[in-house]
């Protein structure tokens, strides 16, 4: 015979297992990817920059796994010294636009009038310029590199973030815990910041996750426009620009192998960002 709990342990059991493969080979993806990029001296075969016009345009060889560029240079080598500024970049801009944005929102979520309606209207004006453009129109001021799109960009996505906890917090701020706490005593801020902000962070949290994959397109396409990372330092972006030219003469993998990898960076974090927020979001009570 069947008890109650029984039943509930069977119904909830494919709701446990439901896209665990998916999200543990994201996982998995993702970590080989930074650990290749943290210890990239050790693990690279070649230098990334050294030059062999001996071997230009090789293909997939014992001693070039993935060929050379039109330089010579060992594309695994340079995919794994490129692995750095590609996902460095957007970690930076998802740290900062989630601090960001998390205070942001929570200010204005919390103390709601002016403060509210101006924060808003400040929102309203970034969301009106979309990130990659003012990335571009940072590079044209402070010059080429990974700091001034980073800072840009962190600027840029910090509303979406923002109007996100904006919303969470301004319901939280109804809820009954809130008004026990008034009443013992507590002031507003600390009810704000010890109580309500930990309740949300871990939402806002999980969806800033899917601003990163958006983030690495969006910068690996600034070097390949030749304003994000500048040669010869091995980038993603940069070397699809470089490898653009030998697809003509029939030599795809310089730009296809860092195109391919940015595809499975962008749909990995996608795929994480996307279960963590089920999951927190399933274990919030309504």
């Amino acid at each position: 015979m069947t008890t109650p709990t029984m039943a509930v342990k069977v119904l909830r059991a494919p709701r446990v297992r439901r896209g665990n493969l998916s999200f543990d080979i994201s996982l998995a993806i993702l970590a080989v990817m930074t650990l290749a990029a943290m210890f990239a001296p050790l693990i690279a075969p070649y230098d990334p920059d050294a030059v062999d016009f001996a071997a230009i345009y090789s293909g997939p060889t014992a001693a070039h796994w993935l060929g050379t560029d039109a330089l010579g240079r060992d594309i695994l080598s340079r995919m794994i010294f490129g692995a750095r500024p590609a996902l460095l970049g957007p970690l930076l801009v998802v740290v900062a636009s989630t601090v960001i944005g998390i205070l942001l929102g929570l200010l204005a979520g919390w103390r709601g009038g002016w403060i509210d309606a101006v924060l808003g209207r400040i929102f309203d004006v970034v969301f009106a310029f979309p990130a990659l453009l003012i990335a571009i129109m940072a590079v044209a001021l402070f010059g080429k590199g990974l700091v001034a799109p980073v800072v840009a960009m962190s600027i840029a996505y910090a509303p979406f973030v923002a109007r996100l906890t904006r919303t969470l917090v301004a319901s939280e701020r109804s809820r009954p815990y809130v008004a026990a706490y008034r009443v013992q005593g507590f002031s507003g801020s600390w009810i704000a910041l010890r109580r309500v902000l930990p309740n949300v962070t871990p939402i806002v949290g999980a969806q800033s996750t899917l601003n990163f994959g958006y983030v690495l397109a969006e910068l690996a396409a600034l070097s390949f426009l030749g304003l994000g990372v500048q040669a010869p330092t091995a980038d993603w972006g940069a070397m699809i620009n470089e490898g653009q030219a030998g697809v003509v003469g029939g030599y795809f993998l310089p730009a296809i192998v860092p195109a391919i990898a940015v595809v499975i960076v962008v749909v990995a974090v996608n795929v994480i960002g996307e279960e963590l927020s089920d999951r927190i979001g399933g274990g919030i009570p309504a």
